[in-house]
């Protein structure tokens, strides 16, 4: 294999924010565990050390007639990727390594090995997608593009387009996860930096802060220009609010709208004993798939939605007991699941190669809890969701499993591997991410 990163340009890096060692610590004091990983996927994330992976056997639990095959390890804190129609994969790292943030991947000999490998871009970060002959990039504070040639190259590493610049960078639920319409328009998560809008953020007894000023510039989508560049967070147009965080988000090209995953509330037993028990506080409340357009409202902090009593309630720090109905003005989800699973990566499946129920269905990789204990952690898989008329139907379903290595890491949280990102290749397969080892696994089927 030819060396990692062979070129690169300048551009931001990731700050290191006092928060993210406090929140690190508040996991272990909470958790009590030997690693956490914060919801937003920003924690150390320490798997039971090094796994030798055989390709021809990943470990990965798939459906009969699926396999899993990995196709990269060792590449860094791997967050979203994007494939371009001849199958070079392009993917970010949170953290640069080597002075590299964002690795491509390239089959030279078309024998399934991804033998080419290069890095580029001095900046951190989450999002990745390709539109329109263009690799667009996200840094926690910017937004990049890359033009690319006929066959996917990048033409000119060195020197990206700057789209956006100045993106709201608290320290909390940072990740820019972007993606883009087919009308010319970027959208990009702008996470709330709270749990709840308390004063002090989780801290008992602390009151809550009626309205909510974090929701003027976080706590929401904002809507810029994609072929615009040199814009600033003021050009941008707040298109969703009242969403605490969302790193997983896709465009549905059959419903031509917006769909995302939102990171629920923590803390509720820690927070507010008196109404909630341990059990409760590890399943709720619900991690909600929304369909969003211009404007809508999903309610974060004034409520979340109960995915057991099926509805809206009322947060406790706005004089919620559990039980109180949230404002009905507030949207519904279309889709809820179980509580702390951190959604990072949302998928539209549009191939042929997988069997017809899939098409149009969407993927969703659950990065995996931190913060269910006493009750034992849970998630750290792909699960599929089934659609129907441009609306989920039926019950999601466990697609991709094992990405922990046991059982028994699974329920101590101490996973080897964390599901984070997912692509479509050209020939109809799955790309998955791990941001805690860097391996890239692909899922095909054979008819």
């Amino acid at each position: 294999m030819r060396s990692l990163f062979s070129s690169g340009m300048k551009g931001s890096t990731v700050k290191t924010m006092p928060y993210r060692a406090l929140f690190i610590a508040l996991c272990l004091s909470v958790t009590g565990l030997l690693a956490c990983a914060g919801d937003g996927g920003n924690g150390p994330g320490k798997g039971g050390g090094p796994q030798k992976t055989d390709p021809a056997d990943s470990g990965i639990k798939v459906p009969s007639g699926f396999k899993a095959t990995v196709v990269a390890q060792s590449l860094g804190r791997t967050r979203h990727l994007a494939v371009t129609d001849n199958g070079m994969i392009y993917v970010k790292l949170e953290r640069l390594k080597d002075g590299k943030g964002i690795v491509r991947l390239k089959d030279s000999g078309h024998h399934g090995t991804m033998d080419d490998v290069m890095g580029f871009g001095h900046f951190g970060g989450t999002g990745m997608a390709i539109r329109d002959g263009y690799l667009y990039a996200s840094s926690d504070e910017e937004v990049f593009r890359y033009k690319l040639d006929a066959d996917g190259n990048v033409i000119s590493p060195e020197h990206p387009e700057k789209i956006v610049t100045g993106l709201l960078q608290r320290g909390e639920h940072e990740a820019k996860a972007i993606t883009l319409d087919y009308d010319g328009n970027l959208y990009v998560n702008i996470g709330a930096y709270s749990n709840a809008c308390q004063v002090q953020d989780r801290t008992k007894g602390s009151p809550a802060m009626n309205p909510c000023p974090i929701l003027d510039s976080a706590g929401g989508i904002w809507k810029f220009k994609a072929g615009q560049p040199n814009q600033t967070y003021k050009d941008g147009v707040r298109y969703a609010t009242g969403l605490r965080n969302v790193v997983g988000l896709d465009w549905n090209k059959s419903t031509n709208s917006l769909f995302v995953m939102q990171h629920g509330r923590d803390q509720l037993s820690d927070l507010f004993p008196q109404y909630f028990d341990t059990k409760q506080s590890a399943e709720l409340p619900a991690e909600c798939m929304y369909e969003l357009h211009m404007g809508s409202n999903c309610g974060w902090p004034y409520i979340y939605y109960d995915q057991i009593q099926h509805k809206k309630v009322l947060a406790p720090e706005y004089g919620g007991d559990g039980k109180k109905d949230g404002d009905a003005k507030f949207q519904d989800p279309v889709a809820a699941y179980p509580g702390h699973l951190a959604p990072n990566g949302l998928l539209f499946y549009t191939g042929t190669m997988f069997p017809e129920r899939y098409r149009n269905g969407a993927f969703i990789a659950f990065h995996g809890s931190w913060n269910r204990a006493p009750e034992p952690q849970k998630g750290y898989f792909v699960v599929f969701q089934p659609f129907k008329d441009g609306k989920p139907s039926g019950a999601w379903e466990v697609f991709a499993d094992n990405f922990s290595g046991s059982p028994e890491l699974t329920a101590s949280g101490r996973a080897r591997h964390r599901p984070c990102g997912l692509a479509q290749g050209p020939d109809g397969s799955l790309y998955v991410t791990d941001d805690s080892k860097g391996t890239i696994w692909k899922i095909t089927y054979n008819k």
